[in-house]
């Protein structure tokens, strides 16, 4: 499988069929992803290893590894590595559409709102 690197990290799909998407996610140290939403599917985020800081419209959750947290469709959503070592976390994506174009970016780090 082929990884997709983003100036935040970089990702893997391991699963994608019609019905869900699952991706491999890892978050540099000091980074985050955008604060973005999606109309058409919904996510799970399960942490396998660092620190994160997870905003959910406008909330902030702290999780480990171990620890998961649900995105339901049209929710507000970033993931921030707060640690040393590299986050990461598997995604479950759930809906009726999977692609990159149903992201709706409210702020980002890197210029691309």
């Amino acid at each position: 499988m082929s990884q997709e690197y983003r100036p935040w990290g970089f990702y893997e799909v391991l699963s994608d069929n019609h019905d869900h998407k699952v991706k491999r996610i890892t978050v540099y140290p000091d980074k985050r992803l955008s604060y973005q939403r999606h109309q058409k599917r919904s996510e799970h985020w399960y942490i396998l290893r660092g620190q994160a800081l997870i905003t959910l419209n406008d909330n902030n959750y702290a999780k480990s590894s171990g620890e998961s947290i649900d995105i339901a469709k049209a929710m507000k959503h970033r993931i921030a590595n707060t640690g040393t070592e590299n986050l990461v976390f598997i995604e479950v994506q759930t809906g009726t559409y999977f692609g990159e174009d149903d992201i709706e970016r409210f702020e980002d780090d890197f210029g691309r709102i």
